[in-house]
Formats: structure tokens, C-alpha cells, sequence
């Protein structure tokens, strides 16, 4: 590896740093699942697990340690072009990134010496602030159209208020702070992020590839989408399930109503672009699960247990990740940008995983747990098949020559 290469551009630290942390998250998980749910074999005795329960660990390092490490590559290499600002300097990215890997390096060596927990946590929240103050710089640069760079600032400072939530808990805080952390994990960052991103750049590359094809780019629909994200969070916060539905059937509407504006069927005919309007797809669904978990709230509660959030995070989340994360690599390694028979193997098995982990979720199935191992190992070798693909690209020159 030749560091002022992998150094030379915020997607090269953070991406590689997010395929690292899936793969040994995902790895992490599947020993989890495999012994402590499904028994198939003993389980380490990890110190933290005593007093960090394994779910909330999962949520914490998925949600916050996997995630935004590519969400902060994309943003902080896409963001300023978005507005037409000046490409971010080393010092825009190199210090959010050693606070977040030297971070989260100290989270994983908690497992052994739960002391280690805070001030690796501690850490990972002056890597977020960093990130969201370079990312509230850009959205103030003049432009004609803000409103992407601002959703997505707005964003970085309710996942650092999430994290910080986190880190309440770690402390000994009750476990509201926790359900709290989750939340704007998950409504206040992560859907926001990944419906902005949708928003702008899937019709974008969409029209680039496909003659004729209009763009359709309505604003009212991603604010409406993020509002009814955030309402959902809350409500789910406050264990107000059985109104949630008032909440999941519009958004179920409008994001359905995305998929069939944004829908070219010449577009899936190219790999690339199928990638991404596949993923896009599972939103609609997904919110379509809540809501039939709200209405039945009252006569079965916990019906479809996680299959609602895992349709949202696995199919919606994690699939759209491979598509503008293999997009943004090849582009920015100077290769040319298309789904090989690796990236498609990975989005496949992608799929599969998502599938697997919702029906897992189905009452009175036989054999749950394994369903869910088996669809963690199908993350694990996702990323896996992925990374041997495109993680070399990330500390090597540009094949074209250039810069970055």
C-alpha cells in the first residue's frame, strides 16, 4: 500500500476503513447468531457482553460504525461538487478519519476490556463533529439548489446526536438512551442520508445512460419522506406503535410513487443502474411492513418482530450502498463504471440476505435463528466478494493517471 495514494481522497480512507468494519462486524454477528441464538456452538466469554447487551452492540457498530464510514466517503468526495466548491483537502478528511478508526479500533478491544468502551466512543463523536462541521461549511456555499447538501448536514448533527445518546448509555445511563441513540440512528440519519443521495444521483445516472429518459426529481417528495422518516422514529421512540401507520402508509405511497416515476425498464437492463433502482424498490415495502405492524398492533403485538427494519436496512440500505459505493470507486479509480460479474454477485447475494433475514422474522417458522445466521454469513460474504473486487482500487493510483 503506498500511503500518500490511499490518502490522496476521502473515499480511499473511508471506504476502506467501512469495508473492514463490515466485514469484521458481520463477522462478529454471524459467531453471535450462530451460538447464542441458534446454539450451533460455544460462545466466547466477552467481558462487555455482560454489561452491553449484543443486540444494542449489533445496532451500535451496523448503524454507526459501518454505515457512515461509506456515507461520509460519498458525501465529503460528492458533496462540494454538489455545490461547486472546492474538492475537500486532506485536512477535511484525514482527522474525522483517524478519530473514527482509532475510535472504533478502541470499541472492539471493549469487548476484552469494557473499560476501553467510552473513550473509544468518545473518539468515534469527534470524528462525527469534525465530519459535520465540514459538511455544514459546504451547505452553506452559494448555490441554486441547496436543499440536498442541507438535508444531508442536518443529518451528520442528528446521527452525532445519536451517537452521543450512545455514549450516555455506556455510561450508564438508562436504556431509554439507547432506544434514543437507535432512533436518530436510524430516522435522523441514515434514511435522510440515503433518500438524499437516492433523490439526486439515481435519475441523475439514470438519464446519463439511457437516451430520452426524463428526469423527475420532485422535491415535495423527499421532504415529505424525510419528515414522515423522522415522524415514524419518534413515534417508535415513544412506543406509540399502533399509530405508527398514520405515518408508514404515506411514505409508503410516496416512495412507491419514487419507484415508478424513476423506473426505465431500459435502465434495468444495465446492471449498474438496475443495482440502484432495485434498491430503491425495497423502501416502498419496507414501510408497507411497518404499517401492517401498527395496524395489527393492538391484536398481535410484535407480529413481523424486525422484518419491517431489516427490509429497510438490508434491502433499502445496504444494497444501495454496494450500487454508489462501487459506482463512486471505479469512477474515482479510473475504470470504467460498470457492474462486473463481482459487484453483481455481491448485490445478488445482497438481495438474498435481505430476503432471508425478513422471512426469518415470519411467526411460528421453524428454524428462525438459522435462517438468520445463514443470512449473516450472506452479508459477511457479500462484503467479502465485494472487497477482494474493489478494495485494492482504494490504495492504488488511478488507472487513467490522474490526481486523487
Amino acid at each position: 500500500m503506498r500511503l500518500p495514494v490511499f490518502f490522496a481522497a476521502p473515499h480511499r480512507v473511508m471506504f476502506l476503513s467501512g469495508t473492514v468494519q463490515a466485514l469484521a462486524i458481520m463477522a462478529f454477528w454471524s459467531l453471535e447468531v450462530g451460538g447464542r441464538y441458534a446454539g450451533l456452538w460455544p460462545l466466547p466469554a466477552w467481558p462487555l457482553l455482560s454489561v452491553f447487551p449484543p443486540a444494542l452492540l449489533h445496532a451500535l457498530l451496523t448503524a454507526y460504525g459501518v454505515f457512515p464510514l461509506f456515507v461520509f466517503g460519498f458525501i465529503l468526495t460528492a458533496g462540494p461538487r454538489w455545490q461547486g466548491a472546492p474538492e475537500s483537502s486532506r485536512r477535511d478528511y484525514l482527522p474525522p478519519f483517524g478519530l473514527l478508526a482509532c475510535g472504533w479500533l478502541l470499541v472492539w478491544f471493549a469487548l476484552l476490556m469494557p473499560q476501553l468502551l467510552i473513550a473509544g466512543l468518545v473518539l468515534v463523536l469527534g470524528g462525527w463533529v469534525l465530519v459535520a462541521l465540514t459538511l455544514t461549511r459546504i451547505a452553506r456555499h452559494r448555490m441554486t439548489e441547496r436543499d440536498h447538501i442541507v438535508f444531508v448536514a442536518l443529518a451528520a448533527w442528528l446521527g452525532t446526536a445519536g451517537l452521543l445518546a450512545f455514549l450516555a448509555f455506556a455510561a450508564g445511563a438508562s436504556m431509554v438512551w439507547a432506544r434514543l441513540g437507535i432512533a436518530l440512528a436510524v430516522g435522523g440519519f441514515l434514511l435522510p442520508i440515503f433518500l438524499t443521495v437516492a433523490h439526486r444521483m439515481l435519475p441523475f445516472f439514470t438519464s446519463s445512460a439511457v437516451p430520452g429518459y426524463v428526469v423527475h426529481r420532485p422535491l415535495w417528495a423527499l421532504r415529505a419522506l424525510i419528515g414522515l422518516g423522522l415522524a415514524h422514529s419518534a413515534l417508535t421512540f415513544f412506543e406509540q406503535t399502533q399509530w405508527r401507520w398514520l405515518v408508514d402508509v404515506p411514505a409508503m405511497l410516496v416512495a412507491g410513487r419514487l419507484s415508478w416515476l424513476w423506473w426505465s425498464r431500459k435502465a434495468v437492463e444495465n446492471r449498474m443502474l438496475s443495482v440502484l433502482h432495485v434498491s430503491f424498490a425495497w423502501l416502498s415495502p419496507a414501510f408497507a411492513l411497518f404499517a401492517v405492524q401498527s395496524l395489527l398492533h393492538s391484536t398481535l403485538p410484535g407480529f413481523l418482530g424486525q422484518a419491517p427494519l431489516h427490509a429497510l436496512t438490508l434491502g433499502f440500505f445496504a444494497s444501495m450502498l454496494i450500487g454508489m459505493v462501487s459506482r463512486v470507486t471505479m469512477g474515482h479509480s479510473g475504470r470504467p463504471v460498470a457492474a462486473d460479474d463481482a459487484m453483481w454477485a455481491a448485490f445478488c447475494t445482497m438481495q438474498v440476505a435481505a430476503l432471508l433475514r425478513v422471512v426469518s422474522e415470519l411467526p411460528g417458522l421453524p428454524g428462525m435463528y438459522h435462517l438468520m445466521l445463514l443470512s449473516s454469513a450472506l452479508w459477511l460474504a457479500a462484503f467479502a466478494v465485494w472487497a477482494w473486487r474493489f478494495a485494492p482500487a482504494l490504495w492504488r493510483p488511478r488507472a487513467d493517471g490522474k490526481p486523487g
